[in-house]
């Protein structure tokens, strides 16, 4: 899940002239061509995915975060994969398994047999302040395989983490490819990266057969361009921009905003989406999907929506 980056404050800087040329110039030059919208959006109106599998009610992106995601019905997982030394590809959030195992060091120094002897709760603590699942077995870090084998009806959002100059970077795009395509998981993965030349290498091998979010990059371009008045200008490469609801207090959830992006087949995306108000807000702007670490909440929310 990428994360708006401070060239957003800046970008806006530059000739007043030069501005106001472009946005006449935009005026009257057409959209540029809108991509299709890929199958992955298309199950139903609305997506409310489990943040790391729903990490505050549970140890993330382990089994039993996602167990309990399931149970609360929503549509898929966000998560994260990273390479181990043996280039294996585990569902894991940092560079390094300090935060939330007993272990320590960096994901690219362990092979794969070490770290699945981690215990991935080891850190996580409930709102009594205790640790109830240490030692559970099901509180294990999985590989990106036995994620889509374990939940074969789930969607899953996966965040590439490597930096594409690493040598984990450099081959994740092939390998989470592969994973895909032995699960005939296509049209239920989407991909992002905080990196632009990961989601450009991953679209490059899988040819455009599954759905790619924007990199921060590309986010940032695209607001930019909308902010300034040159929406029209601006050609997409993602099927979809994920975004927290507001940058440096910049709200970023204005109907005129969520209105473009759907005209653009932009699909509309927001994270940190933990107040059944605001999953209902921006479902009535015409949010496609929101990412929260509360599925308790989206169950809720569903429950609430059925109930009018």
């Amino acid at each position: 899940m990428v994360k708006i980056s401070r060239l957003l404050r800046n970008s806006a800087a530059g000739a007043a002239g030069i501005i106001s040329g472009l946005i006449l110039y935009s005026k009257f030059k057409g959209q540029p061509e809108s991509h299709p919208i890929p199958p992955f959006f298309t199950r139903k109106k609305q997506y409310i995915f489990a943040h790391r599998g729903g990490m505050a009610l549970r140890p993330e992106l382990t089994k039993l975060a996602f167990d309990t995601a399931q149970d609360y019905e929503v549509d898929g997982f966000e998560t994260d994969v990273r390479v181990t030394r043996d280039e294996q590809l585990i569902v894991f959030h940092d560079a390094e398994v300090d935060r939330t195992t007993n272990g320590s060091g960096k994901v690219s120094e362990h092979r794969l047999d070490e770290i699945q002897r981690l215990d991935a709760s080891y850190h996580f603590k409930d709102i009594n302040n205790d640790t109830p699942y240490r030692n559970n077995p099901d509180a294990k870090v999985m590989t990106f395989d036995e994620l889509l084998e374990t939940y074969p009806e789930m969607l899953i959002n996966v965040d590439l983490k490597d930096h594409p100059d690493s040598m984990e970077g450099q081959i994740a795009p092939e390998l989470i490819y592969e994973s895909i395509v032995s699960h005939n998981a296509q049209n239920r993965v989407l991909v992002t990266s905080f990196y632009q030349e990961q989601i450009r290498r991953f679209n490059e091998i899988s040819l455009g057969t599954v759905a790619i979010g924007a990199s921060e990059e590309e986010v940032t371009v695209g607001l930019t361009k909308f902010f300034t008045g040159l929406g029209n200008m601006f050609e997409v490469q993602a099927n979809t921009f994920q975004m927290p609801t507001t940058y440096h207090n910049i709200p970023l959830t204005s109907q005129r905003l969520i209105s473009w992006l759907n005209s653009r087949n932009i699909v509309p995306g927001y994270y940190g989406v933990n107040s059944i108000d605001l999953m209902s807000d921006l479902f009535n702007k015409g949010v496609h999907t929101v990412v929260t670490d509360r599925p308790d909440l989206a169950f809720q929310y569903r429950q609430n929506q059925v109930q009018k």
